[in-house]
């Protein structure tokens, strides 16, 4: 039996590498995050309501850490299921910040489910929301005073954009793809008008695994990627391991393709209660020799009442 599951292993991580082979990196517009696996509702509506559960995660990010106007984030999720499973909703905010720019995306998600079989899933999901612009352009110091792009302000910019994704899940793996901006929304600044560039609609594909290797399941293996597209930019791949020993200790390690890598180490004191740790080392263009790396916690609660069975089956994604 732990041949054949090692046998297992193997081709889900074979799987995985093709998924990602000949992809580079790299483009950020959109937030990133190495709990990208935990934080799932931030780029697909479809998982809303997936964890038969109210699912509340938070998520705090400092990127490149010493490094000034290095970007910060958080996001804040909360989703659950409706109508007898049928219906997921949720609400996620998201608040980024680079240098004098920040932005905070408020939105709804809704997803529908149909149970294809006894043991699978799929999900169709809507997110609509509104992102709201700020930047401080005056305070940045320029060469070139008269440069109309740093000599007004960006106040309170409201852009509004929906976005939607599908998302197939079982008790042991999942895939899922997602766009959650539709709309390419022009960046300007206030009084005189000027174009700082425009919102890129992103395309998220995500996948993982989870293999047993021993005979009382004590110690799993968690493999995952998310893949981003964007339009003429590089394309980025994140890949995933992680261990889960006794179903408490999780430990792993993260490549990012054409930027960093990265361990994490995340520890689950009740079946509803995790709190997670990521730290992640840059290692293109020298990028390393001018921050201290990038640091990540989450914390995500399951509020399950009355089922006791529920309780004692956690839930891997």
């Amino acid at each position: 039996m732990f041949i054949y599951q090692n046998n297992k292993v193997m081709k889900g991580l074979l799987i995985v590498l093709f998924i990602g082979l000949g992809l580079i990196s790299k483009a950020q517009q959109e937030a990133m995050f190495t709990h990208y696996a935990f934080n799932t509702l931030a780029v697909n509506p479809a998982y809303a309501g997936s964890r038969d559960a109210i699912t509340v995660t938070g998520l705090h990010r400092s990127q490149w850490v010493g490094f000034d106007g290095a970007p910060t984030t958080q996001t804040l999720t909360v989703h659950s299921p409706m109508f007898n499973d049928q219906i997921g909703v949720g609400l996620s905010v998201l608040n980024d910040k680079i240098g004098p720019l920040n932005s905070t995306n408020l939105n709804v998600d809704f997803a529908y489910k149909l149970r294809i079989n006894p043991k699978a899933r799929l999900a169709f999901g809507l997110k609509g929301g509104v992102n709201i612009l700020q930047g401080n352009m005056t305070s940045l110091i320029v060469n070139d005073e008269n440069d109309n792009s740093f000599s007004n302000n960006i106040q309170s910019k409201l852009l509004p954009n929906f976005g939607f994704g599908m998302y197939y899940y079982t008790d042991k793996w999942y895939a899922g793809i997602s766009t959650p901006k539709l709309l390419n929304n022009e960046l300007s600044t206030t009084g005189t008008v000027v174009t700082l560039g425009t919102e890129k609609r992103h395309l998220y594909l995500i996948g993982g695994m989870l293999f047993n290797l021993n005979k009382d399941e004590s110690l799993k293996f968690r493999p995952t990627t998310l893949i981003k597209v964007t339009e003429a930019a590089p394309i980025e791949m994140d890949l995933t391991g992680m261990f889960v020993l006794q179903d408490k200790v999780e430990l792993g390690a993260m490549f990012r393709t054409g930027d960093a890598v990265g361990l994490l180490l995340g520890y689950n004191f009740t079946p509803q209660l995790r709190l997670g740790y990521s730290f992640d080392w840059s290692f293109v263009n020298n990028t390393a020799k001018y921050n201290n790396g990038s640091h990540e916690v989450m914390f995500r609660y399951d509020f399950i009442y009355g089922d006791k069975e529920r309780v004692k089956s956690p839930r891997y994604f």
